[in-house]
């Protein structure tokens, strides 16, 4: 499933959208009329001539509670436990931001925008209508978040968007995040910590939609006026089955003063140091001087050490990342053959890479072992290559 928040999103509007996508509405509601002294309505409404769903939750009680007294209310609801693990994990991201935002503990904080009924209705209602779809069994992704713009107005006055809380939450968070389109506050702390919490547990964020094969899509209505459709949008479908997901970011930077020693060292340093795959092109550069893109592939938690390690070893000034996006890859593994080789056995290492279906689409010798045997035996590489290949095929189709 993919969150599209092109217009931000909201407790409310995370519900309305999973709601449109086809949770159980009275689940839903009665997980969320239990959980904190509510009522809950639903109703389809248009935004800017888009159909979407609207929940409105109103409280009963205006009492503001501490976040001890909120984990005791939602343990004592009796949800699901995976269920209240999940709201518990969500509550726990607003309280840290909070915290840290106000200088305090999670036991001394008194929360103003969790600690209301409406907000902790909002967060049970997300976690149950996302439970209800299966989507803890499925990739989940959230395209960037539009977090809106100028000022809003809370409890503690006029502050910039995205809020404090808010901004503490896209801070330790892996989603990818920007500015606008509207001065208004589209993206909440409640919004920010739900998308934040399923994008961690069960998911990954994308710059683009991912290459999939849709067959649903949701609406959940957001309740600002802004003249642009505020509503978030869910879509739900199957990627590529046959290839696996990996999630990577990657590291760009020009240079025009580097040898090409440096560079072939800078390559083998890279990989050594955990890239999974650098690339270094001829570039020209401004007023016609040579140079050289270097590009890196990497795992996302690696990218500050290897892009201080670029800095260092060529001078440059300054190194991008590309958003964290992902790629589609083959399973692979390594397998050993023997084949005969003038008169004597040899064994050599070959990577067989497979789909997720297990269809063969590609068989690899080890380059290494097969230019060590070509040199003991004096027979040429290419033939020890294509022998190992097609005995790997073989010793593969035996199997099946």
């Amino acid at each position: 499933m993919v969150f599209n928040p092109f217009s931000g999103a909201s407790g409310d509007m995370i519900i309305g959208s999973l709601l449109s996508l086809g949770a159980d509405k009275k689940i839903v509601i009665s997980s969320m009329e239990l959980a904190a002294d509510v009522d809950v309505n639903t109703s389809e409404t248009k935004k800017e001539l888009i159909s979407a769903s609207r929940i409105e939750v109103v409280q009963r009680s205006t009492s503001q509670y501490n976040f001890r007294e909120i984990i005791d209310q939602v343990r004592s609801a009796g949800l699901p436990r995976k269920i209240t693990e999940d709201v518990i994990g969500v509550m726990e991201l607003v309280g840290r931001s909070e915290a840290k935002v106000h200088g305090t503990t999670l036991d001394e904080l008194h929360l103003h925008e969790m600690g209301q009924q409406d907000a902790i209705a909002d967060i049970v209602g997300a976690v149950v209508a996302f439970h209800d779809l299966g989507l803890t069994n499925s990739k989940v992704i959230c395209l960037p978040v539009s977090v809106g713009g100028g000022f809003v107005n809370t409890a503690h006055g006029k502050l910039p968007v995205p809020a404090p809380a808010t901004l503490e939450i896209l801070n330790n968070s892996k989603l990818i995040w920007k500015g606008g389109p509207v001065d208004h506050e589209l993206l909440t702390p409640t919004g920010a910590a739900i998308l934040a919490y399923f994008i961690d547990k069960y998911g990954f964020s994308s710059s683009v939609f991912p290459q999939m094969i849709s067959s649903r899509t949701g609406y959940g209505a957001g309740s600002k006026e802004t003249g642009l459709p505020n509503v978030l949008r869910t879509v739900i479908g199957e990627l590529d089955a046959s290839l696996v997901i990996d999630h990577i970011a990657m590291l760009e930077t020009n240079v025009d003063d580097v040898t090409g020693e440096v560079l072939g060292y800078l390559v083998q340093e890279l990989m050594d140091d955990g890239a999974l795959d650098v690339s270094i092109l001829p570039a020209t550069m401004k007023k016609g001087r040579s140079g050289a893109l270097i590009k890196v592939i990497c795992k996302p938690e690696d990218a500050q050490h290897l892009a201080k390690r670029i800095i260092v070893e060529t001078g440059s000034l300054g190194v991008r990342q590309v958003p964290v996006m992902h790629r589609f890859t083959v399973q692979r593994k390594i397998m050993e053959v023997n084949i005969t080789a003038a008169g004597n056995s040899h064994l050599i290492h070959v990577k067989v890479a497979s789909d997720k279906k297990g269809e063969i689409l590609n068989i690899s010798a080890e380059f290494d072992d097969c230019k060590r045997i070509a040199k003991e035996t004096g027979l040429p590489v290419k033939d020890i290559i294509r022998k190992a290949e097609e005995t790997a095929r073989s010793d593969l189709e035996k199997i099946e």
